[in-house]
């Protein structure tokens, strides 16, 4: 179990190349949100697609789509409604931005890190994949400013599935982990089906209390 804990109750670190172009999706009080994706890469070659949010005046003239990136925000949540139902959208609000030379980092091992600090707000779920390996669903809310929390769904693999499963909802949780992205079909009627993405934090170490 993981030890210590790192400044913020959330953050989010990541290094990719920014694949799409910025599309404006709020504007008030002086400023306006973009949203665009970043693609990284893991360490067995395969790839994630993250939302970012991303204020105006961190995009400059010159436009980011194409460009090497490595930002630093927190992991966010919001409720969107849509068909009478609410949806828990996810994205990384970016408060810093550094634009890199062309091409992936020579070490993949730390460009998407996560850091959340929070409380288990609904009981965790307990399972085994086809393969065998114990994974438990967690979603941990954590707070921010203004009275507000992101509710941010995590999975935790092995033992730490098993320390997990026996919390309770207020229990305090501490995880370091990747966002990764992760493709599903959502059965909307009996003749109709949708492809959706989902995004959570797959955790690396846990840490209890």
């Amino acid at each position: 179990m993981a030890q210590g804990r790192t400044d913020g109750s959330n953050v989010v670190r990541m290094t990719g190349e920014i694949v799409s172009e910025p599309c404006l999706v709020r504007e008030g009080r002086g400023e306006r949100l973009y949203m665009a994706y970043i693609l990284t890469r893991r360490t067995s070659g395969a790839t994630d697609r993250i939302p970012l949010m991303i204020p105006g005046r961190l995009i400059g003239q010159g436009g980011c789509t194409g460009r090497m990136a490595s930002v630093e925000g927190q992991f966010r949540s919001c409720n969107r409604h849509g068909d009478g139902k609410p949806r828990l959208v996810l994205s990384v609000y970016v408060k810093e931005v550094r634009f890199l030379d062309a091409g992936w980092p020579v070490d993949c091992t730390d460009n998407n890190q996560a850091f959340l600090d929070g409380f288990i707000c609904k009981a965790p779920v307990y399972r085994k994949t086809p393969k065998g390996r114990e994974i438990a669903d967690v979603i941990l809310a954590v707070n921010r400013a203004h009275g507000r929390s992101d509710y941010i769904p995590c999975i935790v693999w092995g033992r730490d599935a098993q320390d997990m499963a026996r919390l309770g909802v207020g229990a305090a949780v501490r995880v370091l982990g990747r966002i990764q992205s992760r493709e599903y079909v959502k059965v909307l009627s009996d003749t109709e089906q949708e492809t959706r993405v989902a995004y959570e934090v797959s955790a690396i170490e846990v840490g209890i209390g």
